[in-house]
């Protein structure tokens, strides 16, 4: 059955419309709604809030524990993507793990380009720490330019001299907006969403004339050491597939206890679309005791929790 549904997912995709010039962001923005977003799941209870400065939408499950907080950047190319548009993906992953999260509206481009969202993410880390959280019962998540500015805002966290939280999860992970992994162009015919020329006009309106290989920019590049133990999922049918292989060995490198799951056969961010795909569920499954099982390690006389892997 498994199949069946990858390849229909896949169909799927390739059957959504491509202009033959390329919308503005406005109607990029719009398209994306329209397209991707999902609803919180039944059970999740949600808010607006405001956290560091900016709009959030706190989504609590029913079986929620209570400490535990997840702070979640959305994916978009930092172009498009809200926390509405993500409130399904973020709800199943808070309500898998049990947990109350946060995810933060930063600030897109063009009108707000680098460092603004990787300044918007470290006043919501910040502010969370002020108001009294346990770096031990915080967690982060994000998705594909949220998964690299989930690596970025630890970075200014660190940097800052703000403790790390007790572990990070990153799905399809955009971490190189220089484009040099080699699949942002092997991957083309795989990839049923993005060519390179996508992920390239994405990068054009964030980074602009800046610098892209920036270490907050693009993770890759940067000293990872210090950071907290890191789980990295990604499809194997994707061009940022390289970008969440060589964050990985990166992290590796510096230190840092990673996972790397690459998915055969699967597309981007293939966790939104749990329920109706048998490798999403499972793959937020994963994720949800990764992230419960290093809470529970950051505590004093907690119960011993294998890693997974």
């Amino acid at each position: 059955m498994s199949r069946q549904q990858r390849d229909a997912l896949d169909a799927i995709l390739r059957s959504a419309p491509r202009s033959e010039t390329r919308p503005t962001p406005e109607e990029q923005r719009s398209g994306f709604t329209a397209a991707i977003t999902r609803p919180a799941p039944e059970g999740v209870v949600t808010r607006r809030t405001v956290l560091g400065g900016r709009p959030t939408l706190e989504l609590e499950p029913a079986e929620a524990s209570g400490r535990g907080r997840l702070l979640y950047l959305h994916g978009g190319g930092y172009v498009i993507g809200s926390p509405d548009t993500h409130a399904g993906l973020v709800g199943e992953l808070a309500r898998r793990a049990g947990l109350r999260a946060t995810s933060v509206d930063y600030r897109l481009a063009p009108e707000h380009p680098f460092p603004a969202a990787v300044d918007d993410g470290l006043a919501a880390y910040r502010e969370l720490l002020a108001s009294g959280t346990d770096p031990r019962d915080l967690v982060m998540a994000g998705d594909s330019a949220g998964g690299g500015l989930s690596i970025a805002t630890l970075l200014a966290a660190r940097k800052a001299g703000l403790p790390q939280p007790a572990a990070v999860v990153v799905f399809s992970p955009w971490a190189d907006l220089t484009l040099a992994g080699g699949s942002i162009r092997s991957k083309e015919s795989a990839d049923p969403i993005f060519t390179e020329a996508d992920v390239r006009a994405y990068a054009d309106l964030y980074v602009g004339a800046g610098d892209r290989a920036h270490p907050l920019a693009s993770p890759v590049f940067a000293d990872l050491t210090g950071l907290p133990p890191l789980l990295v999922q990604v499809g194997a049918n994707e061009v940022l597939l390289d970008d969440a292989v060589r964050l990985a060995a990166r992290a590796g490198a510096d230190g840092v206890e990673v996972t790397l799951e690459i998915g055969p056969g699967l597309p981007h961010v293939f966790q939104h679309h749990y329920g109706r795909l048998n490798e999403a569920d499972a793959a937020l499954d994963r994720a949800a005791r990764f992230l419960t099982a290093h809470l529970s390690a950051g505590r004093p006389g907690a119960d011993h929790l294998e890693p997974v892997h």
